[in-house]
């Protein structure tokens, strides 16, 4: 579809010159997909050159396409509206199009001059909580824009930075102490994730209460936040695992390994995955050492009580901790240490986090720091801030247990697709395991599109009912129409119609036939823009425009019925890319869609 547009480009800049006389080059011609409501496919804003050209805007636009209708076979038609030059494709241009289309590669990358070497870091769950929605949220944007970055032909790592040490995990560890009475997953039933966020729960719901009797006896409140006996346990734990304390490291190894076979469960039901897991217990040193770099250099400092800072008021960020008083780390020391092993490992040049914008302020002083201390790769961080999500009740919050809980949504999405499939009749012909596998299949697809829909940077309201709906705006449709096209393919083989049938010969098209091959030219411009913008709601609305115009085909057009035998193998053809195209979006989305229902 961009060589057509050049090609047209290129068209408009000889009219001129035919036409005015005036030499404007075609690079610095703009032209823009024509409205919906008027014909034509790109449309040439008149109005910059008049100055050039000294006429008005339709009169330029009347005589450039007289021209071109006139002289050139790739222009069949053309309407002026103002100060726009609306120009029809001719139908031969299009079937040349689709059948390069045809006959490109599924794997062929889209040329974007990006970067090449990229890691994209998502998920990072706390060891102390199971995933919940807002993790849904994360885990498939970062697998979706990883595989764009992909599309792209660039070399993409997926990795996942487990926080697996800190103040949060020693809260979990000392509940369990307190209250676990030895329990065990296996023991219980509960799976390794789901035990220890019940502890982290436990832990904040006594922690309450001490903080409430300490006030109820004259303590003020921050300072009953901070002495609260179980707080201060918490931190003596913490110190001690920095230390090394042994019954601590156990413990914590055993409550992590819980939760990592807990974790490892969720991710393969919601289809992500990773090519390499850092842990901050293994990135906070090297952090440290960055600390004790930047005291060196003296880009950071100490104050009174032996805590170490980095003052960022030049960069309207003001002073951020970076080491406690007693020494152990905070969030932003092992960030440090884990983009430095990131950049040995990988040699990035485009390092994105998938992280929520309620962290915006703390990736801006990452890379301030990282700044500061001179690394070559500070320039290369990228944040992909994402909006939190929202339930109609409000804010979620994981200490006091008002999650929603990723598994227990994905059964629920999944019982929903179930229901909804049972009620239209079509399991027919399926065995008992596949259509349990396709409920799956329409389920996590109803879930996850309605999470990468939205554009990330936007805040959402994650409602129910809305997100489990197997009509409309949803991955359902889409996954629907791909099995609509994959029924036709094979009806198409048994009666012997070829999909790589020549169909050059064919005199014109329908209206929704053109319209089709325009939807599937525009995949490689839909991947760029998404590869671009680090958003996979490009390609959400893209493939269900593309499952739209099939549908408007499908429906005003016959195919089998068809009396002329090369227009019978276009069609078939036409809805063959159609099926790839589809399913190619939908990859990148982490979707799979069904080839039967």
């Amino acid at each position: 579809m961009q060589q057509l547009e050049n090609d047209i480009k290129a068209a408009l800049s000889t009219a001129i010159q035919q036409v005015f006389g005036a030499e404007v080059p075609a690079q610095q011609l703009t032209i823009q997909p024509t409205r919906k409501e008027f014909a034509g496919t790109f449309t040439l804003v008149t109005f910059a050159l008049t100055k050039v050209l000294g006429k008005g805007p339709e009169q330029i636009g009347q005589a450039l396409g007289g021209w071109l209708t006139q002289n050139d076979a790739r222009v069949s038609g053309f309407n002026v509206v103002k100060g726009f030059l609306n120009l029809e494709i001719a139908d031969a241009q299009w079937l040349q199009l689709f059948t390069a289309l045809r006959q490109q590669p599924d794997n062929t990358p889209v040329q974007t001059g990006g970067p090449q070497q990229v890691v994209v870091e998502y998920s990072s769950p706390n060891t102390n909580k199971p995933l919940h929605l807002g993790h849904l949220r994360n885990n498939f944007l970062g697998y979706s824009v990883a595989e764009i970055l992909k599309a792209t032909g660039a070399t993409v790592t997926k990795a996942n930075l487990v926080n697996d040490r800190g103040i949060h995990i020693c809260k979990s560890m000392l509940a369990y102490q307190r209250y676990g009475h030895g329990e065990t997953p296996q023991e219980s039933g509960i799976k390794g994730d789901h035990l220890i966020g019940k502890y982290y729960v436990l832990f904040e719901k006594h922690y309450r209460e001490q903080v409430r009797q300490l006030q109820a006896e004259g303590v003020a409140e921050d300072i009953a936040k901070r002495q609260a006996p179980l707080m201060t346990e918490a931190q003596e734990m913490l110190q001690a695992w920095e230390q090394g304390d042994e019954e601590v490291l156990q413990l914590w190894r055993q409550m992590n390994g819980w939760v990592y076979e807990g974790f490892d469960e969720t991710y393969q039901t919601i289809g992500v995955d990773f090519d390499k897991y850092y842990y901050e217990s293994e990135t906070y040193l090297l952090g440290k050492e960055r600390v004790e770099e930047g005291l060196q250099k003296g880009v950071f400092f100490k104050k009174e009580d032996g805590s170490v800072w980095v003052d960022l008021k030049e960069e309207g960020l003001d002073e951020k901790l970076l080491l406690r008083a007693d020494g152990t780390s905070v969030y932003i020391t092992q960030d440090l240490g884990t983009a430095e092993l990131k950049y040995q490992d990988f040699g990035y040049d485009l390092s994105v986090y998938v992280i929520a914008d309620e962290q915006n302020y703390h990736m801006q002083v990452l890379k301030a720091v990282l700044k500061k201390l001179g690394k070559p790769y500070a320039a290369a961080i990228y944040h992909l801030s994402y909006g939190m999500v929202d339930l109609p009740s409000g804010k979620m919050k994981s200490r006091e247990g008002t999650v929603v809980d990723a598994d227990e949504l994905v059964r629920e999405v999944v019982a929903a697709a179930k229901e909804a499939t049972l009620a239209k009749g079509k399991t027919e012909g399926l065995t008992e395991q596949e259509a349990e596998q396709l409920y799956h299949t329409l389920g996590l697809g109803a879930l996850k599109y309605y999470l990468l829909k939205v554009d990330p940077k936007k805040r959402m309201l994650f409602n129910p009912e809305e997100s489990v709906s197997l009509e409309g705006h949803t991955g359902p449709f889409i996954q629907y129409s791909h099995a609509r096209i994959s029924a036709i393919r094979r009806k198409a083989a048994e009666l012997g119609i070829s999909e790589t049938a020549d169909v050059q010969s064919i005199a014109s098209l329908h209206i929704t036939e053109s319209e089709m091959v325009q939807e599937l030219a525009r995949y490689g411009t839909a991947v760029a823009e998404a590869a671009r913008t680090f958003s996979p709601a490009i390609i959400s609305q893209y493939v269900y425009d593309v499952a739209k115009a099939y549908n408007r085909f499908y429906t005003e057009v016959s195919i089998f019925t068809e009396p002329d035998e090369v227009k019978r193998a276009f069609r078939v053809a036409l809805s063959a890319q159609t099926g790839r195209t589809i399913k190619a979006a939908m990859r990148l989305l982490g979707i799979e869609v069904p080839d039967r229902m």
